[in-house]
């Protein structure tokens, strides 16, 4: 115990936590009984942000790529711990192997893009779970997305498994190895859980301060797997089925690009972001029709080389 300014007592704690000390004290929480893993690759741009807002965790572990940049040095200056990830084309892919590789010694993980940072009131919720001795398994995060500069609250919304109880969950091998575009990191599927899966009400906010161009860059390797996986119905079945919910049904809707955009612009009212919300859900349709594209010339390939 320790004497207070004011003449009381308060409690202080020290927790060493893989190198990193965490002192507690009467106004200070308790650091969150979670790793929180962050997959990097070239992220030097984000990461200093990114890892800043991750201090109420007990550790924070990067899985890199081999950056080439300054990413693994800002991570060890927020002292992180870094592991390095080499894909050699085999399962596991990248976030398979993160929760067989950086989760010893804790029974919680949140897995995070390195653009993306729990808000404070996820913050809360995640503390109200890890103390449930009746928690799920894995919980659905909802996603918040900043786009062209500007965080959406309307339109289309995503949700990930990104909370999962550690030896709980895992990636399956869907077979996709060699489908061209993602590579080395999970496709968009979730994990698969043994045991019951819960949903949370705040968000992980997805702060991507990337130019736009990058983000189309992204989605044209995005369109060549999903593209790809089209081609190959039973692979198609296979990761349909681990999918969101939300994601089994656009899977199945026809006219996917005009479909889309009615429902992100003006069912889901992305009206009310103004013009970055109508930029989002055209650019998402777009995203839509150029996987249709891209499957047309796959099918056409296919027809000339029977022929």
């Amino acid at each position: 115990m320790t004497t207070g300014p004011t003449g009381g007592t308060s409690s202080k704690t020290r927790i060493e936590s893989r190198g990193r000390t965490l002192t507690t004290s009467g106004n200070r929480r308790s650091p969150l009984p979670i790793v929180a893993i962050v997959l990097t690759k070239n992220e030097e741009a984000q990461i200093n942000s990114t890892l800043s807002r991750l201090k109420n965790f007990a550790e924070i572990v990067v899985v890199d790529s081999h950056s080439d940049d300054s990413t693994v040095e800002i991570a060890k200056e927020h002292g992180a711990r870094v592991l390095q990830f080499t894909w050699n084309g085999t399962y596991p892919k990248k976030k398979q192997w993160s929760l067989e590789n950086a989760t010893a010694g804790h029974e919680w993980v949140l897995l995070l893009d390195a653009d993306e940072t729990p808000t404070p009131a996820l913050l809360d919720e995640l503390r109200s779970i890890v103390a449930d001795p009746d928690a799920h398994s894995a919980y659905d995060v909802p996603l918040l997305y900043r786009f062209s500069g500007k965080v959406l609250r309307h339109g289309h919304r995503v949700t990930k498994r990104s909370l999962l109880r550690v030896g709980h969950a895992r990636f399956p091998d869907v077979g996709d190895e060699d489908l061209p575009g993602i590579r080395e990191v999970e496709g968009h599927y979730q994990p698969e859980v043994d045991g019951p899966v819960g949903k949370v009400k705040s968000p992980i906010l997805h702060d991507d301060r990337d130019p736009v161009s990058s983000w189309f860059d992204r989605h044209n390797r995005y369109s060549d797997w999903e593209a790809h996986l089209r081609s190959r119905p039973g692979l198609r079945q296979a990761i349909a089925g681990r999918r969101s919910k939300q994601g089994q049904l656009f899977d199945r809707v026809p006219f996917k690009p005009g479909a889309f955009f009615a429902y992100s612009f003006l069912a889901r009212g992305g009206f009310l972001d103004g013009r970055a919300g109508f930029d989002y859900a055209f650019a998402l349709a777009s995203y839509y029709w150029q996987i249709g594209l891209k499957v047309r010339e796959l099918e056409t390939a296919e027809r000339d080389d029977r022929d």
